[in-house]
């Protein structure tokens, strides 16, 4: 790391730009317009103006990303808010070749989506507040509301925020609605997304967030906890280090729950994980701050540790042991940070943001007193950014929490700031409060004593030393901040700006009717939205502004001539017919319209010439009806560059792959169990190559999947990756940076994932293939991890589709794991596969089991039919055998006892008379992995004289790949019953009953059962050698070699063996489910094992 992009403006910029100099590197400051003279004082090597204008200059993932590679940078700091959190921009860094100094992308959308931390957190055991996931609905926030307890509030939350915008704490049903169109107003400005989600509103509580350290080896650490409970408007304002009083067992629990999140989302940076904390010591995890906080400083006071130097370090791939931090140092006193901000405090408590230029700007001085600021005489705040001026940290040593209270008092009251007015006053009322001192505080304390605060700051305005400017003034609306030549005709009522903002909306035109509280227009401030109504009904008798003005505290924005009239605003219209479609709703239907098969006739009759169906044919085939929820849907290929929008959305529908989640077989199981996410690539549409959102699209369904734990069926079809896509060519090289390919990969072991293949499937769609757990294919499909062209390319020759990867080549070579004749059939496979990780059925019926006491032969050297045996065993039509081409002495199969689902292995006397080869055990073993993890109990058939011995045989590998069974069977976490049918000889018959006939839960056998150490005539033939060579006559030597062989039969059938306890018992083949029922209650509860993945082969 040689040169540093430091994007962020203010303070921050200053602060970071003072420790990147120290560690010796270079350094890049931006600034939008607004920020020319602020940057100035940023003290950074180079300074480079940003194109845009107020915050979209700084939230320009391109633009900023552009300036870093034109000016060199190999390392960008996002600083706090803005572009701090956002997965856009580290992957874009990343594409470009620079360090981005903050966590991986993944773990910035993680955390990005409050609702996907706060199932982080269930997952993880850590507690949260009851809510209802995003994206929550008004309805969902009313049904959600009604059930909680009289009296208590809800707060809406945006998914993809913080900071304090696109919240709203509603207690009444009357309020929800205006509540919930400001947050998703303010979240999909602030955040790009308007999705929200809804917890119950924690009155009591102090709010308590862990400073955590993690590193790229997975160390993790913490620098204690911060007290960040006072606020106004969810917007932190005094933050203190340690938090003072909190109970040390409390502080222990806390600092563990954090250190588990972090473990648990692979964090990998500094960051911040908030909590709620009542007086009774229970807590609830809020949210996670994956950058640089704002109140950082105050924990650099107590511990000396500078954060911005730890972050960048660890960006540079420092570890914890090497800076010394893989355990906390020892707290030193207490620090507080005061944040002073151009804002005053309104009658009702709200805050007022102010504006002008400072006129003077003097700061306090003395033994632990630091203030962090890039504010100076002759600057002020802009309306387009936050109101913070300065951050004061005061810090003591000493052990009394009382002394640096004192401190901070004497430092608020030596601060003068002449000019836009400020929260001093406020501030220093908070620090005089005695409940400050006695940590008797909640998040809603400044809420709550509103107006003894403002009393507070009025009696004690005249000690402040700018007397004609107090410090925190109260805002009375009583006159205009800028001259105005506007008047009020006679009679009428002004309509002010009730805060410094900047118009976004005018909801109204000069000379129309309004009624009482109907909107005049809308205000932003602070990256807030503030309704600006009017208090008559009346006509709206002169407008003054216009949609981008920035307006004064206290501006006339318009008149009313009021008419008398009582009539209040009705939000709703009942006049309106409930099937009319607006023209924004009928650009949706138009737009969704071009999915659909009917607007793609060409495309749909090659796919049937092909003898195909259409990817949306696929999709309602597998899923119930009106079950599917699709992401993504309005996507199209990444060539707006090159070719018209229009074109596009025609041409280009999804990007090639629909996706999203939908419920199978919930007629049989439920909608609970019934849970999947499909996955259709769509190669009528650019040949079903991988483009750029057409990944996006896939990583955004696979982390949902991982998240919720969700079944996968997938078909990729097509071609690789797309190497034509305009719009990402300069963010984008060779695009080995997707995480595709390693989020399928990742679900191995946690979820059943199903890969249906039909027509070509090359490169990255067989890549998607290969990593399933199986592999359904029609029977006219190609499979292949390159296509002609990558062949062709790679100087390996010409060759045809067809040529490459044939399913009469890869299914006996166990690829293919269900070989079906079309989609169709191969949904129908898909959805019976499914059903057997969804639970049992209760409708069944079955052979009558009588039958098996006849299907194996008396005469123990006659083979028979081993599938006979399995079709009259398990439920009729239950049995779905896979891989059934490979390994052809081993049989593997899904089943059902009474509707229980088991797996179940089998040696097949027919192919080597039973014997265990390599194939025959890579294929049960691989099965054994995919039973275990997701939960299915094993049924073991055995009937085999052991492995397949001989040089032609270890040529193959046998002793490893035969091993892979007794490794296999002993790290099964699911019961496994064994039953012996014939023969059980040797280390084959140990490994089919899990290493050991002690292993299984049982091991039983039938009458025809016979064990030994090795097959019986074997075993004679080596262990009676030189008795047999000596007898010369033929007749003679065979009557010895047959009497010898039936003494060992007699010892080792099934009644002996299991009279001497060499297994579990003999019973009758027509009790066989019935003990197979019995032994899996027996078992209990019982769980999928915690293997990390199954093997591919």
């Amino acid at each position: 790391m040689q040169r540093l992009m430091i994007a962020n403006r203010g303070e921050i910029a200053l602060r970071i730009a003072r420790t990147a100099s120290e560690m010796g590197l270079e350094t890049v400051g931006l600034f939008a317009p607004e920020d020319s003279e602020l940057a100035a004082g940023y003290g950074v090597d180079t300074l480079v103006a940003l194109e845009g204008r107020g915050a979209a200059a700084y939230l320009d993932v391109a633009a900023i990303v552009q300036s870093a590679k034109t000016e060199n940078c190999d390392a960008l700091h996002p600083g706090y808010g803005f572009l701090s959190e956002s997965a856009l921009l580290a992957d874009a860094c990343a594409a470009a070749g620079i360090n981005f100094v903050g966590p991986a992308a993944q773990t910035l959308e993680l955390f990005g989506n409050k609702s996907a931390a706060r199932e982080l957190a269930i997952k993880a055991d850590v507690p949260v507040v009851d809510g209802i996931p995003s994206p929550a609905t008004i309805e969902d926030c009313k049904t959600f509301l009604a059930g909680l307890p009289t009296g208590s509030a809800i707060m809406l939350k945006a998914a993809s925020g913080g900071g304090g915008r696109g919240m709203r704490i509603v207690g009444l049903e009357d309020d929800l609605a205006e509540a919930y169109e400001r947050c998703q107003s303010e979240a999909l400005r602030s955040f790009g997304s308007d999705a929200l989600f809804a917890e119950r509103c924690v009155e009591q509580a102090r709010h308590i967030e862990i400073q955590i350290l993690a590193d790229s080896a997975g160390e993790i650490s913490h620098l204690w906890e911060r007290d960040c409970t006072l606020q106004r408007r969810h917007q932190k304002l005094i933050e203190i280090a340690p938090a003072p009083g909190l109970d040390p067992d409390l502080r222990a629990r806390l600092l563990e729950s954090a250190m588990m999140l972090a473990k648990a989302s692979d964090y990998c940076g500094i960051g911040t994980f908030e909590f709620l904390v009542e007086d009774s010591g229970n807590f609830f995890f809020m949210e996670a701050n994956p950058r640089l906080q704002v109140e950082h400083t105050v924990t650099e006071e107590i511990t000396g540790v500078d954060l911005v130097e730890v972050q960048i370090r660890i960006a540079q791939g420092a570890k914890l042991i090497e800076l010394g931090l893989t355990q906390a140092p020892e707290p030193v006193g207490h620090s507080i940070q005061l944040r002073i901000l151009a804002e005053s405090l309104s009658r009702s408590g709200e805050p007022l943001p102010s504006g002008g230029l400072i006129e003077s700007f003097e700061m306090p001085g003395g033994p632990g007193i630091r203030v962090d600021t890039a504010m100076r005489r002759g600057l002020g705040p802009h309306p387009s950014f936050d109101s913070l001026l300065a951050k004061l940290i005061v810090s003591s040593p000493e052990p009394e929490y009382e002394r640096t209270v004192r401190r901070a008092l004497r430092a608020i009251s030596e601060f003068s700031i002449e000019g836009p007015k400020t929260n001093l006053g406020l501030l220093a009322a908070l620090l005089r409060r005695p409940e400050f001192l006695e940590n008797q505080l909640t998040t809603r304390f400044i809420a709550k004593h509103a107006k003894g605060l403002i009393a507070d700051v009025e009696e004690h305005s005249k000690t402040l030393r700018a007397a004609d400017a107090p410090g925190a003034s109260v805002a009375t609306g009583a006159s205009p901040l800028v001259a105005s030549k506007r008047e009020l005709t006679e009679g009428a009522l002004a309509v002010r700006a009730p805060l410094i903002g900047t118009v976004i909306e005018l909801c109204t035109t000069a000379n129309a009717e309004v009624s009482i509280g109907q909107p005049i227009c809308i205000l932003e401030s602070m990256k807030m939205e503030h309704v600006v109504v009017s208090a008559a009904a009346g006509n709206v008798d002169q407008l003054w502004t216009a949609v981008g003005d920035v307006v004064a505290e206290a501006e006339l924005l318009a008149s009313v001539m009021p008419s008398g009239a009582d009539i209040e605003h009705a939000a709703e219209q009942s006049d309106r017919s409930l099937d009319s479609i607006r023209p924004d709703l009928a650009e949706v239907h138009t737009r969704h319209d071009l999915l659909l098969d009917g607007q793609r006739p060409e495309a749909v009759q090659r796919r049937r010439d092909r003898g195909q169906s259409t990817a949306r044919e696929n999709l309602q085939n597998l899923c119930d009806a009106d079950s599917f929820i699709e992401y993504g849907a309005l996507a199209v290929a990444a060539m707006r560059k090159v070719r018209p929008l229009e074109e596009l959305q025609r041409k280009t529908p999804g990007d090639a792959i629909i996706t999203g989640f939908g419920t199978v077989n919930a007629d049989l199981f439920g909608p609970e169990q019934a849970r999947c996410a499909v996955l259709v690539v769509d190669a009528t549409v650019l040949a079903g190559t991988q483009g750029f959102y057409h990944h996006h699209k896939i990583d955004r369904l696979l982390e949902l999947a991982e998240r919720h734990g969700t079944p996968v069926v997938f078909f990729p079809e097509g071609g690789g990756g797309r190497p034509n896509d305009t719009d990402s060519g300069d963010l984008v090289v060779a695009g080995l940076n997707i995480t595709s390919f390693h989020a399928y990969a990742r679900l191995s072991g946690k979820v059943p994932r199903v890969s249906v293949v039909a027509g070509f499937c090359f490169a990255g769609s067989a890549a998607f293939a290969g990593c399933s757990d199986i592999i359904i294919a029609t029977k006219d499909s190609n499979l292949g991890m390159g296509g002609p062209a990558m062949i062709e390319g790679g100087g390996l020759g010409v060759f045809e589709p067809k040529e490459i990867g044939p399913t009469d080549v890869l299914e006996p070579a166990g690829v293919i794991d269900l070989l079906v004749e079309d989609e169709i059939e191969a949904v129908v496979m898909a959805k019976r596969y499914l059903a057997y990780f969804q639970g049992p059925i209760t409708e069944w019926e079955c052979a009558d089991q009588r039958e098996l006491r006849h299907l194996i032969p008396e005469n123990r050297r006659r083979v028979y039919d081993i599938r006979s045996v399995i079709q009259t065993l398990f439920d009729t039509d239950s049995v779905l055998e896979l891989r059934r081409a490979y390994g052809v002495g081993m049989v593997t199969a899904l089943v059902r006892v009474e509707g229980q689902p088991f797996g179940l292995i089998a040696n097949d006397p027919m192919h080597l008379g039973g014997a265990i080869d390599d194939t025959g055990a890579e294929k049960a073993a691989r099965f054994l992995q995919l039973c275990d993890s997701f939960g299915l109990p094993v049924i073991s058939l055995c009937d085999t004289p052991g492995f397949m011995v001989g040089p032609e045989i270890e040529e193959r590998a046998q002793v490893r790949k035969v091993s892979r069974l007794f490794v296999a069977g002993a790290s099964l976490c699911v019961p496994l019953f064994t039953i012996i049918l014939r023969k059980g000889y040797g280390l084959g018959a140990q490994a089919m009953a899990g290493g050991s006939f002690v292993a299984p839960f049982f091991t039983l056998a039938w009458p025809t059962g016979e064990i030994g150490g090795m097959g019986l005539e074997g075993a004679v033939r080596l262990g009676f050698k030189k008795q047999l060579e000596s007898i010369e006559d033929d007749d003679e030597r065979e009557k010895l070699f047959q009497k010898v062989v039936g003494q060992m039969y007699e010892k080792g059938k099934a009644l002996n063996a299991a009279s001497q306890l060499e297994f579990d018992g003999v019973i009758d083949p027509a009790e066989t489910r019935a003990n197979l029922l019995r032994g899996l209650n027996a078992v209990g509860p019982r769980s999928p094992g915690s293997r990390s993945f199954i093997d591919t082969w």
